[in-house]
């Protein structure tokens, strides 16, 4: 060590020597960045209609009558299904021969399926949420149920609509 250079520790206490800079940066979580770059993209650019429709969704009272519509028609749970198959074994043992039970009428979903549905006018009502994300998974929906002439609405919150209770 050089005799001339005095060897002076810093005090990096509160109020004593400077601090030195650290790297404050810090690591989003992807779905932060994502719904950041989301905002200022719609800020800066014209929306084009087909993406701005999911802007306006449906009001929230008819929104919660059509999910209590809905509800009836989820599809029927394993012990329903086998209810269902276990009366129809009861018959078939009494005797009254095998009668094949009807399956009641239930929702579909899946974006494959129903479009499908609605290609084939088999849909009657389509509901799509306004949250997908990557919104070009719905997009088309709605041009493929206007083309074909099945109505849809576009309801807030995907939760909402794939919620079981």
């Amino acid at each position: 060590m050089d005799p001339l250079f005095e060897k002076k520790p810093k005090n990096l206490g509160t109020g004593q020597d400077i601090q030195p800079k650290r790297d404050l940066t810090l690591k989003w979580p992807c779905y932060v960045w994502l719904q950041r770059q989301r905002a200022i993209l719609y800020k800066r650019l014209k929306v084009p209609p087909a993406i701005n429709q999911f802007t306006q969704a449906l009001d929230r009272p008819t929104a919660t009558l059509l999910l209590k519509l809905a509800h009836k028609y989820r599809p029927e749970t394993k012990q329903e299904k086998k209810q269902r198959l276990l009366t129809r074994a009861e018959k078939k043992a009494a005797g009254k021969g095998d009668v094949p039970t009807k399956r009641p009428p239930v929702l579909q979903a899946e974006v494959n399926t129903v479009t499908t549905l609605v290609e084939n006018k088999e849909a009657q009502l389509v509901v799509i949420v306004h949250d997908v994300d990557p919104i070009e998974l719905v997009v088309f929906v709605s041009a493929v149920c206007r083309k074909m002439g099945v109505p849809y609405c576009i309801i807030k919150g995907k939760a909402r609509l794939t919620h079981s209770k």
